[in-house]
């Protein structure tokens, strides 16, 4: 369709490729400049653009998109919603956004449509940012179904792309720039004044990190802001900070996590599908920090684990069974996938229930079965504490519970939501599943 505008975007959001005819209404040419945070992806003998375009690159086109009508995201939200509770959840936590997303999840919920908790968090820095330190944060509204009192950054790009920001150049032949090291997308400047103020309205950050030298960028400026606001002046002594994904850490950062407090919010679906083209990308040295939920629990922090949907598919087992067996769906392990990293599945469960409650200030009223806390529960087909580890794939939701309500329950005799395992992703190409989220 060379005069219709194509846009097409990866799942994960940080990249996307357009025609002719989209770069044309961006404005994207020969002459123009990459974006801070982004990069035009052009040809190495021309300096034309070969229409893919990275991260805040493609702003360029997409602000030329209609965004989607009030109905459609409702629509989007009902369905998300559904699904959520057939696959035995009974909260999410959805980071980024605006209070558009914040108004029509009221709405929802005032209108009995949504009976999944949700734990919201709002993008920064930027005005989305500036209204929740203003107006301070909701807490435990529509019968203790939703909170706002998040701030999402976002500090770099995807693995995938190679927009991770890394402390050393990517590695030949998966770059064709040599000194190719991914890019920060948020400056020191805008970010180190919205961390201290947030410290001081008692408003959590969590930052989505990839690479070693995001990761290590975000340890320092939250490291900066801790120690610019003593506990007395914050109105949350222990904020509980998160940094999202920690994919890519240098091993001698990894403790810094538990001396400042912070939390490495991770995804193990991440780990075995990056892990098929990881290690030419990376190579095998910086593997040892990679995908680290062993070390990082052994370091004495907790590892709350998600999925990063819909980057990610969004099925528990699909993440209990990563954590647990560190193996692709087909049961493979590669050179360099790091066995030791895997867990327990008692700490595999504990990813899933009471290390997200308790990164969401919330492990005294939910995420485990106790006298007194809300009955959330979700009761599954098989004992997955026990089964062999491919048949966790196949065990599914019989019935999930929010609140002492059953909203969901299996039909007699259904099976799991099908997934294909057929077309893994590959090893060498750029839009590969890196699986990075947001």
């Amino acid at each position: 369709s060379p005069n219709n505008p194509v846009f097409l975007t990866r799942a994960d959001g940080h990249g996307a490729v357009a025609n002719s005819a989209a770069l044309k209404i961006g404005g994207v040419s020969k002459d123009s400049r990459d974006p801070f945070g982004g990069q035009i992806l052009r040809d190495k003998q021309t300096g034309e653009p070969v229409g893919m375009l990275l991260d805040n690159a493609q702003g360029f086109v997409s602000r030329h998109i209609p965004a989607p009508t009030q109905a459609e995201i409702e629509q989007a939200m009902v369905l998300a919603n559904k699904r959520s509770i057939e696959l035995g959840l009974t909260q999410i936590q959805d980071p980024g956004g605006s209070y558009r997303d914040v108004d029509l999840y009221k709405k929802l919920y005032g209108e009995g449509k949504l009976k999944l908790r949700i734990y919201k968090a709002v993008s920064g820095p930027g005005p989305e940012a500036k209204r929740l330190l203003s107006e301070g944060p909701i807490i435990e509204a529509f019968g203790s179904r939703f909170n706002l009192r998040t701030i999402k950054v976002v500090s770099d790009g995807a693995l995938g792309s190679r927009g991770a920001a890394l402390l050393a150049p990517y590695r030949a032949p998966y770059s064709d720039d040599p000194d190719q090291r991914g890019f920060l997308r948020v400056k020191e400047e805008d970010l180190l004044p919205m961390l201290k103020e947030a410290l001081q309205k008692g408003i959590q950050v969590e930052t989505h990190a990839i690479g070693d030298y995001a990761n290590r960028f975000i340890l320092d400026e939250y490291e900066k802001a801790l120690n610019s606001v003593p506990k007395s002046q914050r109105k949350i002594a222990e904020p509980r900070w998160r940094d999202e994904h920690s994919q890519i850490v240098n091993p001698i950062d990894i403790p810094r996590f538990a001396k400042l407090g912070i939390i490495p919010s991770m995804q193990a679906s991440h780990a075995i599908g990056d892990l098929h083209f990881a290690p030419r990308r990376l190579g095998m040295k910086r593997l040892e920090g990679a995908y680290a939920w062993q070390s990082f629990i052994k370091s004495g922090v907790i590892v709350p684990g998600g999925s990063d949907a819909p980057v990610e598919r969004g099925e528990p087992m699909i993440e209990f069974y990563a954590a647990v067996a560190r193996k692709d769906m087909r049961g493979f392990s590669g050179e360099g996938w790091h066995p030791e990293e895997k867990v327990t599945r008692e700490q595999a469960l504990k990813m899933l229930t009471i290390w997200p409650a308790h990164a969401a200030f919330e492990e005294n009223v939910r995420g485990s079965i106790e006298v007194g806390k809300l009955a959330d529960l979700t009761i599954l087909s098989a004992d997955i504490m026990k089964i062999p580890e491919m048949e966790i794939l196949k065990t599914h939701c019989l019935m999930t519970v929010i609140g002492g309500e059953a909203v969901y329950e299996a039909a007699p005799g259904s099976a799991a939501i099908e997934t294909d395992f057929s077309n893994l992703p590959g090893t060498d190409l750029w839009w590969a599943s890196d699986i990075d989220g947001d």
